[in-house]
């Protein structure tokens, strides 16, 4: 399989278009500094692949966040993505707590989509639907952008992939083709990606049509945190509150929930944040 890439396409005959994913080193490098159980850890991977699909489609430079909060086990998930296909994530899982089950793990969830261009930023947001993530994505298609929509995710330890197939906005489709698809996609199992390339893999899918597949895109883990940026964290938190911790603990250790960074802050360093008219230190992207 050809990882770490989006491989984008369309059918011939049906007014529909399609992308697929497949991530591995991008993916393992996400897990690298966290140590998730098998649920969450497939949830974050299904994640990461629906916001690569997403973002693949914008037309414009900007950012996809997709984000899910619960009052089930799972806290908090983030998941980020550019238009340039740079893309980072985490979760977080409330402490001492564990599921069984997608429904579970997010008890009265809700996914919230962002899409930032910089000005006027756009959100959606869905109730989860308690079977999966990708039927959840489909409901936010349909109810917010309004361009029916299938969405198949997978993802374990090695790999996060998916694919995701969209009505083309004005032009009607059988309903008997759109089920037929629906179906061809949800066949698909992790044995699949392991040993097809995209092209190969979309061929085998879609075998009854002619598709017409485009260059893959290429997708790399990136994680835009910075001194510069964690300073400026530090500041909203206060000199009273900096202060506090700097005699509690000796040092104030800021970790990057994505990357896993870690930056410390003494007594000179605290001391310049809360200075007036002092020039900050360079803006270093990890």
């Amino acid at each position: 399989m050809s990882a770490d890439s989006i491989t984008p396409f369309g059918f011939e005959a049906l007014p529909v278009r399609g992308s697929l994913i497949h991530l591995s080193r991008t993916w393992r490098r996400m897990l690298r500094d966290h140590d998730y159980d098998a649920l969450v850890m497939e949830t974050l991977g299904q994640a990461a692949a629906a916001t690569g699909l997403i973002a693949q489609s914008l037309k414009f430079d900007g950012i996809i966040t997709l984000q899910i909060q619960s009052s089930g086990v799972l806290q908090m998930l983030v998941m980020q993505c550019t238009s340039e296909l740079g893309m980072r994530g985490m979760a977080a899982v409330y402490e001492g707590s564990a599921a069984t089950s997608f429904a579970e793990l997010t008890s009265a969830a809700n996914c919230a989509v962002t899409v930032d261009a910089g000005e006027r930023p756009y959100q959606g947001i869905v109730d989860i639907d308690p079977t999966s993530l990708a039927a959840s994505l489909e409901h936010y298609f349909a109810r917010s952008v309004q361009v029916p929509s299938h969405v198949a995710l997978l993802a374990n330890h090695e790999f996060a992939a998916g694919i995701m197939l969209q009505q083309v906005p004005g032009e009607p489709i059988d309903e008997d083709d759109w089920n037929r698809l629906h179906f061809l996609i949800d066949t698909l199992s992790p044995r699949d990606f392991a040993s097809d390339t995209s092209l190969q893999l979309i061929g085998k899918l879609f075998a009854e049509d002619d598709v017409r597949v485009y260059e893959p895109r290429p997708v790399d883990f990136h994680c835009g945190c910075s001194a510069r940026k964690v300073e400026d964290v530090l500041r909203m938190l206060g000199e009273e509150e900096a202060r506090q911790t700097l005699e509690a603990q000796g040092n104030i250790e800021v970790i990057c929930e994505y990357c896993g960074s870690r930056r410390h802050f003494d007594a000179v360093d605290v001391e310049r944040l809360f200075a007036d008219n002092v020039v900050g230190g360079p803006d270093l992207v990890q």
